[in-house]
Formats: structure tokens, C-alpha cells, sequence
């Protein structure tokens, strides 16, 4: 196992490996814990009591953050005449157009959100291979794709803070809920709707234990558990 770096090991000191730790004392923990010369994103980690082999114990959703995500979101929309022309007057970065399917079927994927009216969902279909393994598919569940008329809405949510989540093969769920320079307040704000949102999108099929250890960490520093009861109240 790679040694970790002077700074990793100084932030690692500071959390409590045997303590679960509250909402707000985590987030506290998330700032003092941020030794990068960037803002770092935070994430959640989701452990879940799902065997996600089975369809009926799928979770996956969308949220929108109260405080965004801090960061620009790259938007492109696979759409075409009259709905690329409202796309791109909504603020979406890249309209697929031939050259650009061309580009994502050579690996292309610098955007962060994908959007698609129905219409040109055969055209999608083709590149599942690309963008599925990269969380970047549209999809009808996730809310990606719409009509033209909604195009606008869908585009503003993307860019103010609208985060897809989606159980892997391991049971486990991973988001960003903002930045480390982001305030107390707006973090555990961020934090909790994901939370809630993961309460709601609980499989009916599910029994027992539903949410086993919820952890949250910063980019390229240490994890720190979260009190369940108190996170999940």
C-alpha cells in the first residue's frame, strides 16, 4: 500500500477513527481537514442494504442542492433545429451535432451533464458504451431527458447544483454536496437533502437495515463517519 503524504497524514491525525461524529461537527472536520492549495469538492458516501443485482432494489434519483455545488457545470444537450436554438439560449455549453457525436464515439466526454430530447434518443443509444460507465447517460428516471419545452428548467437545475445519484455494483452510493470553502451552514444544508433524498428513494423491495454508514470526506483527505441516528433522525 502507497505511503500517504505528510499533509494526509496531519489532516488523518485530526479525525477519530473510533467515533462517529455528527452532522456539524463532521463539516467542521471537512474544513480543518482541507489541505489542498484548491477548494476542494466534499463528498458523501452512502454504505446501503441493497443487493443491487436485483431490479427492484435500484436506487437512483436526482436533487437539486440549495447552495449549488460550487463549481461550473458543463452542460451538453443532444437536441436538434427549434430545441438546440432554446438549448443554447438556456446556457447549454455543446449541442450535439454530427462532429461532436464523432468526437464523444473517439472518447470525448469533457462536459459534466448530459441532456437529450426523445427524439434523439436513437442517436444516444449508440454511444451507452461511452457515456453509461461515466454517469453521463440520459436517462427518463433521472430526469435527463425531456421535451424541448423543458430544456431551460433542466439546463438551469444542471448549472445551479443538481446532483445524480445511482447504487453501484457494491451497494454503495458516492456525491458531492459543495466545497470545502463553503460555509458551515450551507454544507450540512447540502449534506442533509442528500441524505433525505436517499431516505425517500428507499426500494419498497428492501428489508432491514436500509442506510449502514454514511461517510463523508474531501477531496484527497481522510473519511469521517457519521452518527447514524443523528444524521438519519
Amino acid at each position: 500500500m502507497p505511503k500517504r503524504g505528510r499533509k494526509y497524514q496531519e489532516a488523518a491525525a485530526k479525525v477519530d477513527r473510533t467515533k462517529s461524529y455528527t452532522r456539524a461537527e463532521a463539516v467542521k472536520l471537512l474544513k480543518e481537514t482541507a489541505y489542498t492549495k484548491f477548494d476542494p469538492t466534499v463528498e458523501v458516501h452512502f454504505r446501503l442494504g441493497v443487493d443491487p443485482r436485483h431490479a427492484d432494489q435500484q436506487v437512483r434519483d436526482v436533487v437539486n442542492l440549495p447552495h449549488g455545488l460550487g463549481k461550473t457545470v458543463r452542460v451538453l444537450v443532444f437536441a436538434e433545429g427549434e430545441d438546440a436554438t432554446r438549448a443554447l439560449e438556456a446556457g447549454a455549453d455543446y449541442i450535439a451535432d454530427d462532429e461532436t457525436v464523432k468526437k464523444i464515439q473517439g472518447g470525448w466526454t469533457d462536459f459534466d451533464v448530459a441532456i437529450a430530447v426523445p427524439q434523439m434518443m436513437g442517436q444516444v443509444g449508440r454511444l451507452g458504451r461511452i457515456l453509461g460507465p461515466r454517469g453521463l447517460m440520459p436517462n427518463p428516471k433521472a430526469g435527463t431527458v425531456a421535451p424541448g419545452s423543458e430544456l431551460p428548467r433542466l439546463i438551469d437545475e444542471a448549472k445551479a447544483g443538481r446532483v445524480e445519484f445511482r447504487v453501484d455494483r457494491t451497494a454503495n452510493i458516492h456525491a458531492p454536496f459543495g466545497k470545502a470553502g463553503f460555509s458551515e451552514d450551507q454544507l450540512i444544508d447540502n449534506l442533509q437533502t442528500i441524505i433525505d433524498a436517499i431516505k425517500r428513494a428507499r426500494p419498497a423491495a428492501v428489508k432491514g437495515v436500509y442506510v449502514k454508514r454514511i461517510v463523508v470526506a474531501n477531496a484527497m483527505g481522510p473519511g469521517i463517519v457519521l452518527d447514524l441516528s443523528e444524521a438519519l433522525a
